[in-house]
């Protein structure tokens, strides 16, 4: 579904990412770890165009998008939930949501996946003409989750989901994005921090270091490699 081949990416004369490699298969839930500061964000704004590499290439579909703008490549399928969430805090719940499907014009089918992404949070339709920025935490990554759902993508990029949200609400997410990824066939690449709980829910992984891909393997191989037990497992 998706391949990166080679890509350089620069934010200035800093080299951020030195020949990414990667491929993510459909139906796949893909996780990328490291520390931070090791080029997993960018790695994401690379493949959704926000910040496009100097080099290289990504394909999604067969097709060449490592220039195209971002706006193209979420109507072609791909959606990002940025770290940090970035909701509209002063539009509703229900505006934020409107605004991922700013792109579509099937009434139907847009009216279909609001509910579907609130039988997936409930909280969110109670809340759904509440200020976003009025949220908890937790429940403005559900809702960062569902804006990103409202564009239908088929290739889901998450950010960070656990980033600063308690022990419970990270299993309720996590529960969520294996639901995500089985109920609606939604390819997900997930970069996470937490190492451990990325591992557990994919199904194959990549490490990177300092911009470059260090090591790949099934997920569940990644969960017992004694270095990646010492460098992010705390083990």
């Amino acid at each position: 579904m998706l391949s990166l081949v080679d890509i350089h990416t620069y934010y200035g004369n800093i080299h951020a990412l030195k020949g990414v490699s990667l491929e993510v298969k459909e139906g796949e839930i893909i996780t990328l770890i490291g520390a931070n500061g090791a080029g997993k964000t960018t790695t994401l704004m690379s493949i959704s165009g926000i910040v496009p590499p100097r080099n290289g290439n990504v394909h999604f579909l067969g097709e060449a998008i490592t220039r195209v703008n971002p706006n193209k490549i979420v109507s072609m399928g791909i959606s990002q939930v940025p770290e940090g969430r970035r909701i509209f805090p002063y539009l509703s719940v229900l505006e934020n949501l409107d605004m991922g499907a700013f792109l579509r014009n099937d009434q139907e089918g847009v009216k279909s996946d609001l509910d579907y992404v609130f039988s997936l949070f409930p909280i969110l339709a109670e809340r759904r003409n509440q200020a976003g920025g009025t949220l908890s935490g937790g429940e403005q990554q559900m809702l960062a989750i569902s804006r990103a759902l409202m564009a239908r993508p088929r290739l889901l990029l998450l950010d960070e989901p656990s980033l600063g949200l308690a022990p419970l609400i990270v299993k309720q997410i996590f529960e969520i994005i294996k639901k995500i990824n089985s109920e609606n066939n939604t390819t997900i690449f997930l970069v996470e921090q937490n190492a451990n709980l990325a591992l557990k829910v994919a199904h194959r992984g990549y490490v990177m270091e300092n911009g470059r891909i260090t090591l790949s393997d099934a997920a569940s191989s990644l969960l017992v490699n004694e270095e990646v037990k010492k460098a992010y497992l705390g083990i």
